[in-house]
């Protein structure tokens, strides 16, 4: 593996300075083509999944978090309340709330259920100086998180349903799992005690356990159960990475609450005409959009998947006697939607050019044959070479050849 904070400073993908902050990267044309192709991957994932994306605002009153349980259980992870107009404002550690919130704004009907609000937002941790690093740890990231509101018996089908999407996601980001982990309370936790660092009640903990357990074994997972771990309003699966330093941290998380739901007054009316409390399932796919480059650097060492690359082809005209048509060529691949570079004549020999841009997945040399007869030739990353072909022809297969794997398969390659 590579280590991410070298090789992606050295590709210019992301940065950081002094002057903005520890723990504050920004992107670089390179690293936010990378990064935007990953977060329409997730939106159209989510999508076919059946969640509705929101947007919700990054500061919130303190009140929100004394409600949520945030202030009381995490609130030395928070930045401190800013004071605007009487009111103290805080940063959000986590969306959720937000979430709760906005399900509460309309009423719901069990046939509405479940309800799948997906969100890729701001969200802010007080980290400590010796704890930040590259895009591993950061202090303020952009979450891949979604929350499902259901019933009681659909909470197994869809922390299942969840923990597949993530699964499927790794295979198209050509990421896998260390470990997987069932994060419990710990073993002595006493729920009745005011200074408990967990919310609810006992019989709540277990039972959202025995559905995870559940679930997990369903989908045929070896685990680990981890006391101490889970977060303080309920269990959870952490899916574990390890870095370039062999170091475990959890990118992805499938968890399931009836805290918040009860705290925030959450309801749905019945079949039978009658209010219940619909169940709270958080899930995040790729978790942190920051954490997950910083695993695709590693992995890929920018040799990116086609579909994640920043440049997917690069044009290399032989002489300037081509320079127009690769000109042509580079605007019609822009428009089929393909991110495309032209390596002009004049940049170099045919040899270092090819050299330079290595790390695309594709070439297309364009020769005087090529030129006369209006063709293309692709060279792939590895090396093999694709016969000439009318430039329509290869553009669009080239189109669906950097679809992502599953969504390829599905027969969509808009």
């Amino acid at each position: 593996m590579y280590d991410h904070r070298k090789i992606g400073r050295e590709l210019g993908l992301f940065d950081s300075d002094p002057l903005i902050g520890a723990g504050l990267p920004y992107w670089l044309p390179a690293g936010a083509a990378v990064r935007h192709a990953l977060e329409s991957y997730i939106a159209e994932v989510e999508r076919r999944a059946g969640y509705q994306q929101v947007y919700s605002p990054v500061l919130a009153k303190r009140e929100l978090y004394e409600i949520s349980g945030h202030w009381a259980k995490y609130s030395d992870d928070m930045y401190p309340p800013m004071d605007m107009g009487g009111e103290q404002l805080v940063l959000r550690p986590s969306i959720c709330p937000h979430h709760a919130l906005m399900y509460r704004s309309r009423s719901h009907s069990y046939r509405e259920l479940p309800l799948r609000m997906s969100e890729l937002g701001g969200q802010y941790r007080a980290e400590l100086s010796g704890a930040i690093g590259g895009l591993s740890r950061v202090r303020a990231m952009q979450l891949n998180d979604a929350h499902i509101f259901c019933s009681l018996d659909q909470v197994a089908e869809e922390a299942g349903n969840a923990l597949d999407l993530i699964n499927r996601a790794y295979d198209d980001l050509g990421i896998s799992a260390s470990r997987y982990v069932l994060a419990l309370p710990s073993e002595d936790a006493d729920f009745d005690s005011p200074s408990s660092k967990y919310v609810g009640d006992a019989a709540s903990w277990d039972r959202a356990a025995g559905l995870l357990r559940e679930v997990l074994d369903n989908a045929g997972m070896d685990y680990e159960e981890s006391p101490g771990d889970a977060a303080f309003y309920g269990p959870k699966i952490d899916i574990q990475l390890a870095d370039s330093a062999g170091r475990e941290f959890s990118l992805s998380t499938v968890q399931i609450d009836f805290h918040q739901p009860e705290r925030f007054g959450l309801e749905y009316v019945g079949a039978d005409g009658n209010k219940h409390r619909p169940v709270m399932v958080h899930r995040a796919i790729v978790g942190s959009i920051e954490r997950a480059m910083a695993q695709l650097i590693e992995v890929h060492g920018g040799a990116f998947p086609a579909w994640l690359a920043p440049v997917q082809l690069v044009v290399l005209p032989i002489s300037d006697d081509e320079e127009k048509l690769a000109v042509e060529v580079a605007r019609r691949a822009s428009d089929r939607g393909l991110r495309v570079e032209i390596a002009h004549a004049d940049e170099g020999s045919l040899g270092a050019r090819i050299r330079e841009n290595r790390l695309a997945p594709y070439q297309a040399v364009i020769g005087a044959r090529e030129a006369a007869d209006r063709l293309i030739a692709l060279r792939r990353r590895d090396g093999q070479r694709v016969d000439a072909a009318p430039i329509a022809v290869v553009l669009d297969d080239l189109r669906a050849q950097c679809r992502p794997p599953s969504l390829r398969r599905a027969g969509d390659l808009a």
